[in-house]
């Protein structure tokens, strides 16, 4: 006997809710790392070392662990 499972839909406000809230942490540790190596920058050479590191760590680490570990909460059942 198969078992039926409800369909889901995906919430986007709630997998955007999870992504800020992973984000947030990131960008913050990165600007207290990079922002001491770089004194005396100009805002746009540190936007230009920290972009990079965040978009990698956001797309290769933060969003499939939010799709794995959230699964249940970003797919809800449709109604």
């Amino acid at each position: 006997m198969a078992a039926s499972s409800a369909p889901t839909r995906f919430s986007r406000p709630r997998f955007a809710l999870l992504v800020m809230l992973g984000v947030y942490p990131l960008i913050t540790g990165l600007l207290y790392i990079v922002i001491p190596l770089t004194e005396g920058w100009s805002t746009w050479q540190r936007t230009l070392v920290i972009v990079p590191l965040m978009v990698v760590t956001i797309i290769w680490g933060l969003i499939p662990g939010v799709q794995k570990l959230f699964r249940g909460f970003i797919n809800p059942a449709s109604r």
